[in-house]
């Protein structure tokens, strides 16, 4: 079995500074949360994931699908139909990441008033 080195974020060549960039990104964060309900279609994600464009999307996508936390299925069906879903490793990133948005929905009176208080120092 190969060995890898030990990762660290926080060191500056570490290749797991790329995941973490990923998941940082807030429309990986919102995708991965609304497929945690099942498989999607595109449009059905698009509704779900309020905001985001057509070409966000597709580049979001494509990234998850490259680093193994979603599955495209293509059905052979007319017209084709195309579902998205988490696989086993992206099932394991929403808990952290649902997390993460029910932190920020709690507390975001908290941080709108640390905000106005910054803003009226400056």
């Amino acid at each position: 079995m190969p060995q890898f080195p030990a990762f660290d974020v926080m060191t500056a060549t570490c290749p797991s500074r790329t995941s973490l960039a990923r998941i940082a990104n807030k429309w990986t964060a919102m995708v991965v949360i609304a497929l945690s309900v099942g498989p999607l279609r595109f449009g059905d994600l698009r509704t779900s994931v309020d905001g985001i464009s057509a070409k966000v999307l597709t580049d979001t996508l494509r990234d998850l699908e490259r680093d193994g936390l979603v599955t495209r299925h293509v059905y052979g069906e007319v017209p084709p139909r195309v579902e998205y879903e988490l696989s086993g490793l992206g099932r394991t990133l929403y808990t952290p990441l649902r997390a993460i948005a029910l932190w920020a929905e709690e507390h975001f009176t908290e941080v709108l008033a640390a905000r106005e208080s910054y803003d009226a120092r400056q």
